[in-house]
Formats: C-alpha cells, structure tokens, sequence
C-alpha cells in the first residue's frame, strides 16, 4: 500500500499528459487512416488525363495520410517508373510524411503511346498538373520532388505553377543541360581510364549503341562509381526493376542515347537565370561522385529565394541508395523545416 500514491500520481500523469506529435504533427494511428472510398485497392489512384488531343490513363499511388505534407515523386530517365523510390518506405512513413508514386505517360504502369510527339517538356508540365489537381494537392500541403529527369519537370513545372504547390525538392539534376553535358566531357570523362574511355567513344561514334561490348565497359566504369556505389551484383532489387523496365524510346528521345552528357530534346534546356523565380522553400540535393555537378547543385540552392541544400558526401546519382543517412536527414529535415 505503501506505493499506492505514486501508482496514482503516475497513472494520473500517464492519463494527463499530451501525446507527443511526430515530427510531421501527424499522429501514427492517422497517418495509417485510408483515404479511400469505395473499393479499397491499396491507395491507388488511376487519373485520367487530356493531351495533346488525346486521353491517357496515369497510374499513382498513395502512401500514408498527412494533410500538412503530401510529397509527389517525379521519376529520373526520362522513361523509368517509380519503382526505385520504393527505399523512400524505409524512411519517410516513420515520420509521419505522406508521399504519391506516379508513373508518368510512357513509364510503368500509365498509359505508353507510341507517337513520340508525347515526349515533350512542356507536356509533361501540364500532365503534371492535371495529376497534382486529381489528387486534391495544393499550396498548403504539396512537395514535389524530382529526381533527375524529373529534377528538369519539377524546377520546370514550378516556373509556372509555384503558387499551387508549398515546397520543391530537386535531385540529382543541374538546372542547365549544356552545363552538364560539359560536366560530363570535362570532368566525368577524364576520370575514366583512357583506354576504355576510347572504346565507349569508338561505339557512340558508330551509333552501335545495342553492342554489349558497351554496357559492359559503362556498368564497372561508369554506373558504379556515379549512378550507384553499391557493388553492381548487389544493387538494391528496386532500382535495377525501375531500370529494367525504362522505355528507350522516351529515353533515347530526350536524353539521347550516350551515357555522357545530353543529346535529345532537351540539349538546350537552360533555367539557370531563372531561378531567382522560384519564391517557394526549395530544396536542392548534390552528391559528391553525381552523373551531375555538385557544386552546381549546391549553387542552385544559393540563387533561389529560400534555398537549402543537402551534399551526400558519400553518394551518387542514386544517393538515396548509397547514401542514405545523408538523403533522408536532410530531406526530411526540409520537410519538417517548412512546416
């Protein structure tokens, strides 16, 4: 009996006191509260769109429930899926961060014409859009982050559409192409042995660019010291899936076909004296053995009017991969930051 007035001080306390909010002020129990009406299938959303005169259907999926913080994901290439951001599960539902896959016209599971007059940048802005609508995002709760090619659609979309969204990661992409086509002659090509470098340029120049001899030079000289520092025959399964299943005609449509540098559609695209538009909290995220510059990643965040930026010492151009400490800190520090 002795003890009985400590019981109940503590019990009283334990009954009394406030829960304490995740970092995203979304409790666990509501974050796992399904938005879905109807048929539950998961958090998928089929959004149909309006294109260029023609309707196509863009495959999303939602995971978790914050209404202060709803992060869509814009997949690299241009032509792989969502698939590889699929580690972002390891990291973000523990904070209480909704966050929307979505496979854009031409990757994974949306809709994939033919008629590579859909492979365009400003096509995609709008698709953008539409989804964002669809999904009932706006200023008050709405991240989009890019990564790479979606990086270019992300800092793109928000030149024209800021005032619907709250806050802009971009990954892993530089704001111009010819700066990164010149990163990658001048600084990425010069640190490749010279013999094997030879025999890639002797392959893009005879446009053979389906020999196996060249993948077979790119994935130990190139892929594994900057598109993953994980050893290739360990390569996360998600990551090489997504890759697996990437639409070579998008790709090679704007991107262009060599592993250096840019050569498509998008050779000219340059936003780099517009940044300064860019009002909303923006995020910019470098890695120090990138495809891209890190030092220009980590100058874009100086030329936006609310930058940040996160440099993953270790990592690459899937820096959420092989260094992921770094990525998911930061990104999540962003996250809550702003809220």
């Amino acid at each position: 009996m002795k003890y009985s007035f400590w019981l109940i001080l503590l019990a009283f306390a334990a009954c009394t006191e406030k829960p304490v909010p995740t970092s995203s002020n979304t409790s666990s129990s509501a974050y796992f509260v399904t938005q879905e009406t109807g048929i539950k299938d998961g958090g998928i959303q089929i959004i149909p769109i309006k294109t260029m005169g023609s309707e196509f259907n863009i495959w999303t999926k939602r995971i978790g429930n914050n209404p202060k913080i709803k992060v869509l994901l814009l997949n690299g290439g241009p032509g792989c899926t969502h698939e590889y951001f699929e580690c972002f599960e390891s990291f973000l539902p523990a904070e209480g961060i909704e966050f929307i896959y979505y496979d854009q016209l031409g990757c994974g599971h949306s809709d994939n014409p033919t008629d590579t007059v859909f492979w365009d940048l400003q096509r995609y802005v709008d698709e953008v859009e539409q989804v964002r609508s669809a999904l009932g995002l706006d200023s008050t709760n709405c991240y989009i982050l890019g990564h790479s090619w979606g990086g270019i659609l992300a800092l793109e979309y928000a030149l024209q559409h800021q005032h619907n969204i709250k806050g802009l990661i971009i990954s892993n992409m530089m704001c111009s192409c010819p700066d990164y086509g010149k990163y990658a002659d001048e600084v990425l090509a010069t640190q490749m042995n010279p013999t094997v470098l030879q025999s890639i340029r002797a392959i893009e120049e005879a446009n053979d660019f389906s020999n196996p001899l060249y993948m077979e030079l790119l994935l130990p000289n190139f892929y594994q010291k900057h598109i993953c520092r994980i050893p290739i025959e360990e390569w996360p399964e998600p990551m090489e899936r997504s890759l697996n299943q990437i639409n070579q005609s998008l790709y090679v449509t704007m991107q262009g076909p060599s592993e250096f540098g840019i050569a498509g559609r998008l050779t000219n695209w340059d936003r780099k004296d517009r940044l300064k538009e860019i009002t909303i909290p923006t995020l910019t995220i470098g890695a120090a053995f990138d495809t891209m510059d890190p030092e220009h990643m980590r100058w874009m965040s100086t030329q936006v009017q609310d930058g940040t930026h996160v440099h993953c010492p270790k990592g690459s151009h899937m820096c959420f991969y092989d260094d992921q400490e770094t990525y998911f800190s930061g990104l999540i520090e962003f996250l809550k930051g702003s809220n």
